[in-house]
């Protein structure tokens, strides 16, 4: 029996090109967004926002990272019943607001991508081209 494990995480080259394009693809868009990529043990890889973002989505979008990363699924898909357990258990370090998606290359989680700043229907959107411009793996609608 091993004494440790491995765990693979996203470079941060690869979490800097998946803010770059939540930033890109927003302007393309007509939104001012941010974005934040954290490895699969929820520690911040990377975070960027666009010139005249809300200031409130910084923490929005790190909760959805979390959320993608930890759960291995969009945040949106977070069971309803469970939204308030699930915010009040974590001291609100995850969230069922749609726009976090995990992030699977070569079948491997690698992190989770937290979008904010649009409407959340828009920052799913945003967070699901980017993951089809970096070449990962679709979660559909996020």
């Amino acid at each position: 029996m091993s004494a440790y494990t491995t765990i693979p995480v996203i470079t941060y080259a690869k979490a800097a090109e998946a803010v770059q394009l939540t930033i890109d693809i927003g302007a393309e868009r007509g939104l001012k967004l941010c974005a934040t990529v954290v490895d699969p043990a929820l520690s911040l890889v990377a975070y960027g926002r666009a010139d005249g973002m809300t200031p409130h989505s910084v923490e929005t979008s790190r909760r959805k990272a979390n959320t993608a990363a930890s759960t291995r699924k969009p945040s949106a898909e977070v069971l309803p019943e469970l939204a308030t357990a699930l915010e009040n258990g974590t001291g609100g370090l995850l969230t069922r607001i749609p726009g976090g998606v995990p992030i699977v290359i070569d079948d491997v989680l690698i992190g989770g991508l937290g979008v904010a700043g649009g409407p959340p229907a828009e920052d799913a959107k945003v967070a699901a081209a980017v993951l089809e411009a970096m070449g990962a793996a679709s979660t559909g609608e996020a």
